[in-house]
């Protein structure tokens, strides 16, 4: 490794690199805001996001922006409606992507969902159902499959207070002798 002034070249460039990121949030029962600032030496990037509640109805913006380019990097927008049986959502990305689901719990252990979006520009969507199953009060199931054929199994076990213990796995249907699975391990500890 060559040296510069003195210190090796891997070094020095810590010292050159800064960053630092700034993050406020808000919150009552009516209104969800967040303001994040993350300053690199490529200049600020903005992230901001506001929700508002009425009546089971939420609305959300999210938009993005790059101070260094002047640009605006995200411009989501969000509708749903909630009830304690199910949650119905909708929303845009950037004007390209458009999206919505539906969230029902169909008994206090069996939970499901399906997931539709589009992008403009393309005739190709997005297809996705998963379910969720309670198996006792620490263990539960969950499976998703969606239209490019990708089937995702989940099992969460809580194996005591404040330890949980995740098994997870994605199979690609339409190239299952080829290989290309994932497989997940997750040990949460919470404090």
């Amino acid at each position: 490794m060559k040296s510069t002034g003195g210190f090796p070249r891997s070094v020095l460039l810590c010292y050159i690199y800064k960053s630092a990121k700034l993050i406020s949030a808000f919150q009552n029962a009516r209104v969800a805001m967040n303001f994040d600032i993350d300053l690199d030496q490529n200049g600020p990037n903005i992230l901001g996001s506001a929700v508002v509640a009425h009546q089971g109805w939420l609305a959300g913006y999210q938009a993005g922006f790059d101070a260094n380019q002047s640009k605006l990097t995200k411009s989501n927008f969000a509708l749903g409606f909630a009830t304690n049986e199910f949650v119905l959502h909708t929303s845009v990305e950037d004007g390209q992507t458009f999206g919505g689901s539906i969230y029902q719990k169909l008994s206090p252990k069996l939970e499901t969902g399906i997931n539709l979006a589009w992008s403009a520009g393309s005739h190709n969507t997005k297809f996705g159902i998963g379910a969720k199953f309670d198996l006792d009060a620490d263990a539960a199931v969950r499976a998703k499959v969606d239209n490019a054929c990708q089937v995702g199994l989940g099992y969460q076990q809580r194996l005591r207070e404040g330890v949980t213990l995740t098994l997870s796995a994605l199979i690609d249907g339409k190239n299952f002798n080829n290989g290309g699975h994932k497989v997940g391990l997750a040990l949460e500890l919470e404090a």
